[in-house]
This record gives structure tokens, C-alpha cells and sequence, in this order.
């Protein structure tokens, strides 16, 4: 129909592992067969490996060092556009890698307001302490986590050679989170559309 409003939403999923030999793009590919039989969702893959952040942060109102506006411009833009995250992460001494710390520490105003799904992996917890870890943080950033997660227990073995997941329970985990993503995804971006958001 002309003139019809697009109301897709624009989705980044964050790729938060950046170690050698790391499991996360095989999650992340999984994931997007998912949001690619959506209608609903347009997604933005941000693999923090291909966009590395500075580890220096400057001095409360200093500028950023030399180098460091150029390193955002490859994240930032993209983070604000978003209407809601989804973050692929593993578990590392039951918290989630510092990459990840790093790149939610450089942003603020990009959280705040919208809804972060996340796909975990690890060994017996499937990567769900660090994802409790996550949901106290992103608090902080005025984020909404959605309370159904996707997570991989011992994920060595939950893949198969094609990168498809072989319970087929976690291809309903994966649907159930991305329809609470959804829901609040626009349940968020309608209400800032009426008034600003309150920090």
C-alpha cells in the first residue's frame, strides 16, 4: 500500500567474544536464520572482534584521545539507531568477556529505553551467570532485559556441522525471546514517540 509506515524493527545483535578460536559466530549465524524468517525485524550485525573500541577511557570532560572518535563512529551510530539488542555472549569466570564491558561502558543514551534480548553459551550454566551480570549492568543504562533468554549448555556438542542447533527446543527458546523483543521493542519506541524518554 503507498505511503504505508514501515514499522519494522531495527535490531542489533552484539557479538560480545573477540578471544581466538571463539565459539560466538557460529551462535550469532544460528541466531540470524532465526530473525531472517522475520517480517518484523530488520538486524544489524555488530561483532565486536571487526570493531574493536579503545581500552582508555578519557578524563570526565576531556575529549576522547586522538584516533578514538574514529574507532565509535563505527559502533556508536549504529547502536543509537537500533530499537533493540540482542547480545550473543559467552562466559568467562562466570561474568561475560571484557570486550563487552568495554563497548556497553563507551555508550549511554543508546541503551536507554529499549530491550536487549540475550543467546548465552558456556559450559553447565550455559552462560547464564554472565548474563545475570548483564541485566544489572544494562539496569544502570536505563535498558529493559527480556526475561526469556536462549542458552547453550555445554555448546560444544548443541551444533551441528551446518551450525544448526540439534534440539529443537532452542529454536522455540529463540522464537519465544524475539517475540517478547518484539512486543517491547514497540511498546518502547510507541511510548518515545508520544513523550521523550525521563533520564
Amino acid at each position: 500500500m503507498a505511503g504505508k509506515k514501515d514499522t519494522r524493527l531495527q535490531v542489533a545483535v552484539i557479538v560480545g567474544s573477540t578471544r581466538d578460536g571463539r565459539f560466538g559466530p557460529v551462535v550469532a549465524d544460528w541466531l540470524l536464520g532465526h530473525t531472517a524468517q522475520r517480517e518484523d525485524m530488520d538486524v544489524d550485525l555488530i561483532d565486536l572482534a571487526q570493531t574493536p573500541l579503545p581500552t582508555v577511557f578519557p578524563a570526565f570532560g576531556q575529549p576522547p584521545a586522538e584516533g578514538t572518535t574514529d574507532l565509535l563512529a563505527a559502533v556508536s551510530p549504529r547502536l543509537e539507531a537500533a530499537d533493540a539488542f540482542v547480545i550473543v555472549t559467552p562466559e568467562y569466570n562466570h561474568s561475560f568477556p571484557a570486550p563487552l564491558k568495554n563497548a556497553i561502558d563507551w555508550h549511554n543514551k543508546q541503551w536507554h529505553a529499549k530491550p536487549v534480548g540475550f543467546v548465552s553459551y558456556g559450559g553447565l550454566s550455559g552462560g547464564l551467570r554472565a548474563v545475570e551480570q548483564l541485566r544489572v549492568v544494562l539496569a544502570e543504562l536505563h535498558a529493559v532485559t527480556i526475561r526469556n533468554t536462549v542458552s547453550f549448555h555445554n555448546y560444544g556438542d548443541k551444533f551441528d556441522s551446518e551450525g544448526k542447533a540439534v534440539d529443537p527446543a532452542s529454536d522455540g527458546a529463540a522464537k519465544s525471546m524475539l517475540d517478547q523483543l518484539a512486543w517491547w521493542a514497540h511498546a518502547l519506541r510507541d511510548a518515545k514517540s508520544v513523550r521523550p524518554y525521563a533520564v
